[in-house]
């Protein structure tokens, strides 16, 4: 068997058996992204750890655009095996299975990671659909190619040069990006997603709508017409997490956008995310983050925020 057929073999098999890793860094384990969080490199920057062969994994907060701008091989977006030679360019959004086998001598591309908390600021800004897996290959549309090529090496520049407007720049460079990847799709046809993957996604953003409400499970259950057993599989299977678990996180990534970007108090944030007072509140945020609201506000107003991460 060659390595291209047995790479097939290993991811479809991971992926049957829900045994697929969710990373942070590829090869470490995951952890809690920072409000914001953006990252980019190249992909054989890391050809150390992975030699042009990258197993099943996901990423349960992140989501990815990786743009090949040389060689060809084999990328692989749930049980689909799809062949390209660059350019090329996928987006993948948190939860959905993926990896590639690509030669490392003559392969390259860029890797935009975005965190699920920057995608609602820039959702208004781009006519791609940022909920559903999207491949497209290099034929025709030379000048659409050529503009995105030139759209992520601006973002390869900005982020690698570090300015202190970066961050101004960069998420308008990135919803741009989205928009002319949206453009090259728009012929494309549709990646086929699992039932659970499906579920999942519009779990989450039932969630999105419904958090401040206090919606008991069961609501969401009934909702979307399921089970409480499939819906909390669906969850696990995606986004490692089960549906309180993902309210909670919601809810939690919302305190801390008005923590960080507001100047309300305590009681209002409380109120906002659906907390019944700042005494809960600050007990429900500390045993998540494990420091009282207040102090993670501070220490995350006063330091810069952390950037690194990886495919």
């Amino acid at each position: 068997m060659d390595r291209i057929g047995k790479s097939l073999v290993l991811f479809t098999a991971a992926s049957m058996n829900d045994i697929v890793p969710s990373f942070f860094v590829y090869g470490e384990p995951d952890r809690p992204l920072e409000i914001g969080f953006l990252h980019v490199e190249t992909v054989m920057a890391r050809a150390n750890l992975h030699s042009g062969q990258v197993r099943a994994h996901k990423h349960d907060r992140m989501t990815q655009v990786t743009f090949w701008t040389s060689g060809s091989g084999s990328y692989f977006i749930e049980d689909q095996r799809l062949d390209f030679l660059a350019p090329a360019v996928s987006f993948v959004p948190s939860g959905v299975i993926h990896g590639f086998n690509v030669d490392p001598l003559v392969s390259d591309a860029v890797v935009v990671s975005i965190a699920d908390s920057l995608l609602p600021s820039i959702a208004g800004q781009t006519t791609l659909p940022l909920d559903r897996p999207v491949m497209v290959t290099g034929q025709g549309a030379e000048a659409f190619w050529e503009r995105l090529r030139r759209t992520m090496q601006l973002i390869l520049e900005e982020y690698a040069e570090g300015r202190g407007q970066a961050d101004t720049i960069l998420s308008p460079l990135v919803a741009a990006m989205l928009t002319q990847i949206g453009r090259l799709a728009s012929d494309a046809p549709m990646l086929a997603q699992s039932p659970q993957r499906l579920l999942a996604g519009d779990l989450r953003r039932l969630i999105d709508r419904h958090f401040r409400e206090n919606w008991p499970v069961a609501r969401y259950v009934s909702s979307l017409g399921t089970t409480p057993h499939l819906l909390a599989k669906a969850g696990h299977m995606a986004f490692g997490q089960g549906v309180k678990d993902m309210i909670a996180e919601r809810r939690l990534l919302e305190a801390k956008r008005l923590l960080l970007f507001t100047i309300r108090s305590l009681e209002d944030i409380a109120y906002e995310v659906g907390l019944k007072d700042a005494a809960y509140f600050s007990r429900f945020f500390r045993a998540r983050t494990g420091m009282p609201p207040s102090e993670w506000r501070r220490q995350n107003i006063a330091g810069e925020k952390s950037r690194d991460g990886g495919f």
